[in-house]
């Protein structure tokens, strides 16, 4: 794979100029305006030049792309600086990984560093916790927590918001906490290691203004642990969740430059190739057949009509807020790919499926879809002979797509899991729901059922039954459903809507044209 390009950009502005400011991230919380980037860097030019140490040892190493790696796992404190002291409310955002973490361990992303010893901090903790916290000198305050997975040698992506009195923090867009704390008003970013060792990379700054925190507030309810059925109530978040956040997570093109295009030759030659892109399609365009998605890609609003795209031999692609029609082949075809989201979209009257993932594809979350207009969903795993790829990958989430009046396929799946469907709302399906065979293990939860005779059963055709777990689901005028057998446990934290209120949720938000991206 090619190294995406260069990114590393500092730019100085004025008090009055940040007051103004607005965020939004491109890949995973939605505002109207765009922000300004303050900094950004991901080390692919082989050195951390502009970054400033204090303790720990610290150089630019390769993990599949370069990395700014600190090594010393018994450094008791290890920092690297960068930005200017006088930046007050913006969001920064990393992936970060622990190569080690000792029982007294902290992996973390700084925020607001006045000093060498005062900051915000977002932090890997042992124990698996993640935690939010204000640390001035030797006293450290807990701002918030969650209790998830944290395993050496994954990446996860951290981000962490300053935004006036108002410190908030994700990890993986699973909120850690929202707190109002004054102890620190402005200062850099940097990279943190205590009694660890760990890797950096694709560090972002971005503005925010004052009163636009770009995290859940406080009010919010929190993301349930890793398989929870106990769900909060409230809306569900809109932002990446699910199997795409795992395996390093997805974050398609980034903070690339964009490009916008008109036409389906300059479409086809923007989302070619490895390098980081993010492409917006502007207006219709007319095309056939399917066009070869590379790496690193966000491809974003836009309609196409006709075509469909194919993301083959890929890894980390997001496809956002485009509608498609009358495609004569597949309108979204995902095989041997890994880390792919699809979300926001709108496709009716195709030809074959809609949304297809298949050949050991994995980690990909598809949601906030909708489909309608159209006979075969969404189906995971092509054929019942093709265990030997599949056993062990597809591994999907399907959340918060509307199947309005759809026939089959909502997931059909085989081979994979766990796969996670929840919360989705089935209008009208005049087939069946969801379809477990071959052995896949599917749960199946809070998702809404309304004219819908046939939600979910085990097996399908002449493919033979998989595992399948129902739970806190609600039936209007539909079947009760056929499940059996036990599901692998989900990996990773999720907030789950009240099932009854999915219907309202889900038609005010799914589907192309309802985010700015």
């Amino acid at each position: 794979m090619n190294a995406p390009p260069r990114r590393r950009r500092l730019v100085a502005i004025g008090a009055a100029t940040l007051a103004g400011a607005v965020i939004a991230s491109l890949t995973l919380f939605n505002n109207p305006a765009q922000a300004e980037t303050l900094f950004s860097d991901n080390f692919e030019d082989g050195n951390n030049s502009g970054w400033s140490s204090s303790g720990g040892s610290w150089a630019v190493a390769s993990d599949g792309s370069n990395v700014d790696r600190q090594s010393n796992a018994g450094s008791e404190r290890a920092r690297h600086f960068a930005g200017q002291t006088s930046w007050t409310n913006y969001v920064v955002q990393a992936r970060v990984k622990a190569n080690s973490l000792a029982s007294n361990g902290v992996v973390g992303l700084l925020a607001r560093a006045s000093s060498s010893t005062k900051w915000y901090r977002l932090a890997l903790l042992p124990g698996n916790q993640v935690a939010l916290q204000a640390q001035n000198g030797s006293s450290v305050t807990t701002l918030g927590s969650v209790s998830t997975t944290v395993s050496t040698g994954t990446w996860y992506t951290l981000r962490l918001t300053v935004n006036g009195s108002t410190i908030s923090g994700t990890v993986n867009g699973t909120s850690v906490g929202s707190a109002t704390n004054t102890a620190g008003s402005a200062g850099r970013v940097g990279f943190y290691t205590e009694f660890a060792a760990a890797s950096f990379d694709d560090i972002t700054v971005d503005t925010v203004g004052s009163g636009q925190p770009t995290d859940p507030p406080t009010s919010n309810p929190p993301s349930n642990p890793p398989g929870s059925s106990q769900p909060p109530t409230g809306p569900a978040p809109t932002g990446l969740v699910g199997w795409a956040t795992q395996g390093g997570g997805t974050t398609g093109g980034g903070n690339a430059s964009s490009v916008t295009v008109t036409s389906s030759s300059a479409l086809t030659s923007a989302i070619a190739g490895t390098n980081a892109s993010v492409v917006r399609i502007s207006g219709t365009i007319s095309c056939s057949g399917m066009l070869r998605v590379g790496s690193n890609k966000s491809i974003l609003g836009g309609t196409l009509v006709g075509c469909g795209l194919n993301v083959a031999n890929a890894s980390n692609v997001i496809i956002r807020n485009v509608t498609f029609r009358d495609w004569n082949d597949d309108a979204i075809n995902v095989q041997y790919s890994t880390r792919v989201w699809i979300d926001h979209n709108s496709l009716s009257n195709g030809y074959d499926g809609a949304i297809d993932i298949k050949r050991s594809s994995d980690f990909v979350t598809v949601s906030w879809n909708r489909i309608f207009d159209h006979d075969k969903s969404m189906l995971l795993g092509h054929d019942d002979g093709n265990g030997g790829e599949d056993i062990g990958h597809l591994r999907v989430t399907y959340h918060h797509n509307w199947f309005d009046g759809t026939n089959q396929r909502h997931p059909r799946v085989r081979f994979g899991n766990p796969v996670h469907v929840y919360n989705n709302y089935y209008g009208g399906v005049s087939s069946y729901g969801v379809a477990s065979t071959e052995g896949a293990g599917v749960l199946v939860e809070g998702n809404y059922f309304e004219n819908t005779e046939d939600p979910y059963h085990l097996g399908e055709g002449d493919s033979g039954p998989g595992t399948l777990v129902a739970r806190n689901n609600c039936f209007v005028n539909s079947g009760s459903g056929q499940a059996g057998g036990s599901v692998a446990s989900i990996p990773y934290s999720y907030t789950l809507d009240t099932a009854c209120n999915v219907k309202s949720i889900v038609t005010a938000n799914a589907g192309a044209g309802r985010i700015s991206v």
